[in-house]
């Protein structure tokens, strides 16, 4: 018998009935033959009001008290599934951080997981009974930690690899990971498979079907994942697995939109070692971290030049408050800052080594008049800066170009294990 670990997020466990239909699609896996861990978000938007409350309380809530009043979201769901498999005639157990014995780091809000202990999982699973556990969360010192916005796909993902599950199903309010936005593209594909890295890659630009921490767990551990709807069990929604069991058809897999970024420009730094030194060991003092970075040729007429990078938005405040500081420590006169942007990228191991992609994403932007601002590049990844009022029709246009609009995508099964379908 197989152990398969499955997630549910806030939105699948909104209600007493999205609950019921959660603990519908547990029994399923259960009933298949596997033995099944179940890890769960918060209900709906309980984390939000909790920290709403906190704030109704407090100007500057401590960390270690906003942890452990987040927590207690995740609790009333385990429980409340856990009720609902047992009333549907399945033995369960909800268990939360401490009494599985998920260690993590001494940090909190953002904490990684360390170490999970495996003892009383087992114990329960031989016992046949359904695992219920808090997603989220942690624990370290004896304090509750928390891993920070969807977390609890890292959970999922930590569970499977500590039990050797056969795999982590994701279960969300889509049927799995498009090409692109449906909103944006109405006609987005869905795919069939996508590797660790390109997916990896598309959580990092704005795609938010998983935290990009849960796809960096699962490719180092090799452990495969599907991203399921909760709503259409008999989908098997996208499977996630390493790139060497993919035969690779397309050069672009997804396009993807970021609004979350602002570009900052250091204007006429000095042109002289050590000032870039200077720049970004100060942010990363203050916890401030880049994105895309770009420094100009320096000018010869006075011997400087820009250094242009992005930063999220909600840290946008953080770091206008070292602004002066940075123009002391670099004897500069400006900092300019541009909220009006968009980051658009596409992502594709079929990138690699293939001529011509960056040629057709930049000449597909030009033909829709859209200016590029900045450009970042790596391996299987391109992505540009564009003003925000283009960033929809960016993405319409990258779609179309590189043909993830309305054709057909090739289910590609390679040389799967059966026991991962």
């Amino acid at each position: 018998m197989g152990i398969v670990v499955q997630k549910f997020g806030g939105t699948s466990l909104a209600d007493s009935e999205k609950i019921k239909n959660v603990a519908r699609a547990v029994i399923k896996e259960k009933e298949n033959g596997n033995n099944v861990i179940t890890i769960v978000s918060a209900m709906g938007h309980t984390t939000d009001f909790l920290i709403k409350l906190s704030e109704e309380v407090s100007n500057v809530p401590s960390a270690r008290e906003m942890d452990m009043l987040l927590s207690t979201g995740e609790q009333v769901s385990a429980s409340l599934l856990a009720m609902a498999i047992e009333e549907m005639g399945h033995p369960a157990i909800s268990l939360n951080a401490w009494q599985v014995g998920i260690e993590t780091e001494p940090e909190y809000s953002n904490a990684r997981i360390i170490d999970i202990k495996t003892e009383r999982l087992n114990k329960h699973l031989e016992e046949g009974k359904i695992i219920i556990i808090t997603g989220f969360q942690g624990i370290a010192n004896g304090d509750i930690t928390t891993l920070g916005r969807g977390g609890s796909d890292t959970s999922a993902v930590a569970v499977a690899v500590a039990v050797k599950a056969n795999r982590c199903d994701i279960y969300t309010d889509v049927e799995g990971v498009y090409t692109s936005d449906p909103r944006i593209v109405p006609n987005a594909l869905p795919l069939k498979e996508i590797s660790y890295e390109e997916m990896f890659e598309l959580a990092h630009v704005g795609a938010n079907v998983l935290h990009p921490r849960s796809v960096e767990t699962a490719r180092e551990f090799e452990m495969p994942m599907r991203v399921r709807s909760s709503f259409k069990l008999d989908n098997l929604g996208t499977l996630i697995i390493g790139v060497d069991k993919m035969e690779v058809t397309k050069p672009v897999t997804g396009v993807a939109r970021d609004n979350s970024q602002v570009r900052v420009v250091i204007c006429d730094v000095e042109d002289k070692p050590g000032n870039a030194s200077k720049l970004f060991n100060l942010l990363a003092a203050n916890n401030l971290s880049v994105d895309m970075i770009i420094q100009s040729y320096a000018r010869s007429s006075n011997n400087t030049n820009d250094i242009a990078f992005t930063i999220a938005s909600e840290n946008l405040n953080r770091f206008k408050a070292h602004e002066e500081e940075i123009k002391s420590i670099l004897n500069l006169s400006n900092i300019f800052i541009d909220e009006n942007i968009s980051k658009i990228s596409i992502v594709g191991s079929g990138m690699i080594d293939r001529p011509g992609i960056a040629a057709g994403m930049f000449q597909s932007l030009a033909k829709a008049g859209i200016n590029i601002k900045m450009i970042a590049t790596s391996e299987i990844k391109i992505s540009c800066l564009v003003d925000r009022e283009d960033s929809e029709k960016a993405v319409v246009e990258l779609c179309r170009h590189f043909e993830l609009d309305g054709l057909e995508v090739a289910e590609v099964r390679g040389n799967l294990p059966s026991d991962v379908l």
